[in-house]
């Protein structure tokens, strides 16, 4: 159905275009918000993309998913956009929504409970992009290893190492500043 939509949309359909961002909206949202951790920077980044993808679709390939292609777009604004920002503290406080810390740290302890949300994010934010983006795509948006070796244009078994890797990078860095707070 969406290569109908795309070709619809080549042909001067705009009304096309229109069914792929509904289709799409969300899951480009989320994309960006796993790199800005901004809600408006998100959307920003989100809405932008489609544009691009809109002026762009004539390069896209038909024998292949939208998605992967627009997730392209919007990891490369998203990465844009973090590259522009100068206070990059300013993003870990815009995540209450995550709320992943509870296993660890008990709810009568909001203060620790949020010094480990703020350690997690930090330790994130200072893998190796390919590391952060694979633990954003795995743990937080729950894609399957298929789906991001689609979105990433790499092997499964690529997205697997990357993925191990970036875990031991990350319990690596948590180990102390965890133990700590417990």
């Amino acid at each position: 159905m969406e290569r109908h939509w795309v070709e619809e949309t080549l042909h001067g359909n705009k009304q096309a275009f229109g069914h792929l961002v509904k289709r799409y909206m969300q899951r480009s949202y989320y994309v960006a918000l796993g790199f800005v951790h901004n809600h408006e920077q998100a959307l920003d980044i989100s809405q932008e993309a489609f544009a691009k993808a809109y002026y762009s679709l004539n390069r896209f390939d038909l024998q292949k998913p939208f998605f992967p292609w627009l997730y392209r777009i919007v990891k490369n604004l998203s990465l844009n956009e973090i590259r522009n920002r100068k206070n990059r503290t300013a993003k870990l406080q815009n995540l209450a929504f995550l709320d992943f810390s509870h296993t660890v740290v008990e709810e009568d302890r909001p203060l620790e409970k949020e010094e480990l949300k703020k350690e997690v994010w930090q330790a994130i934010d200072s893998l190796k992009p390919a590391e952060k983006e694979i633990i954003l795509l795995r743990e937080f948006q729950e894609y399957s290893y298929q789906e991001i070796a689609e979105m990433l244009e790499i092997p499964v078994g690529t997205v697997m190492s990357r993925l191990y890797t970036a875990r031991k990078a990350l319990k690596e860095q948590l180990k102390h500043k965890v133990a700590d707070l417990i």
